[in-house]
């Protein structure tokens, strides 16, 4: 289970509609909770390092921007606890392509953007052993 209040689902939506038809992309900041819960206190934006041409349907996050993101989160004694990205014109469904590029114990949140309008949002885990993503539940409350 994730919790995203509003605030930081409107910040991902907002994102999404901005970059469109491209793909945006950033981190999710935040603690994981003794008991399996993930929360999230901020996003953290990224620039969509992927070629130009493969920017509507891809995404590249470069391995100095996760550092950057996981020092920024460590001096708030905080974790990077996953990924958002959207998914222009498409369902907020993983690809195989996201599989093949996630860890296990992050979410992975997929916001859908139709015609530059954020739609739904969905927040996905992978299964321990990379072979599919389970569909997790966001909670909206603030605990």
């Amino acid at each position: 289970m994730i919790y995203l209040n509003e605030e930081y689902k409107k910040q991902i939506e907002a994102h999404g509609e901005r970059d469109y038809p491209h793909e945006c992309c950033g981190l999710l900041i935040g603690r994981f909770d003794e008991d399996g819960r993930k929360v999230i206190v901020e996003t953290f934006p990224l620039e969509n390092a992927r070629e130009a041409e493969a920017r509507h349907n891809r995404t590249l996050i470069l391995p100095e921007d996760v550092m950057r993101g996981e020092r920024y989160a460590r001096k708030k004694k905080l974790d990077v606890v996953g990924n958002y990205h959207s998914h222009p014109d498409c369902p907020a469904v993983p690809s195989q392509y996201d599989l093949d590029h996630a860890l296990p114990v992050w979410s992975y949140i997929i916001v859908s953007v139709v015609e530059g309008k954020a739609a739904e949002m969905f927040s996905w885990e992978m299964e321990n052993d990379r072979s599919k993503f389970n569909e997790e539940e966001i909670k909206k409350e603030e605990i």
